[in-house]
């Protein structure tokens, strides 16, 4: 793998932080600053969103198995907040199987980066 990806440094860490804070902001923001749009586009940015927290989240060292199970607690954990009055927006499970699907996504994209990677150095 090219050492920009192969380094789980502090620009790894720090754009999986990011990927996090966005998530959380994204995720639970007020019902009123969520934006209207066309129908799918909600799943396609949970996709999205679990895609980016995956790859980031590998970039910086984080084992498969290990991220993929907590991004999918995260993504349940999430749904089941939305749901209440504290974040007061609709539960899910649409958007749990978009923020699952994105999770499996993101974590093919870095084994095809990583398998692309390599076949380089070879």
């Amino acid at each position: 793998m090219s050492s920009a990806l192969r380094e789980h440094g502090a620009l790894a860490r720090g754009a999986f932080a990011v990927a996090v804070l966005v998530s959380l902001a994204v995720l639970f923001a007020p019902p009123s600053d969520v934006p209207s749009g066309p129908a799918g586009v909600d799943k396609l940015v949970h996709a999205t969103l679990f895609a980016v927290l995956a790859v980031t989240g590998r970039w910086a060292g984080v084992r498969n198995g290990v991220l993929a199970g907590l991004l999918v607690l995260y993504a349940a954990g999430s749904e089941l907040l939305q749901g209440t009055d504290l974040v007061d927006r609709d539960a899910s499970v649409g958007d749990l199987v978009a923020d699952a699907a994105g999770v499996v996504a993101g974590l093919l994209l870095w084994r095809l980066l990583a398998d692309r990677a390599g076949r380089r150095r070879s």
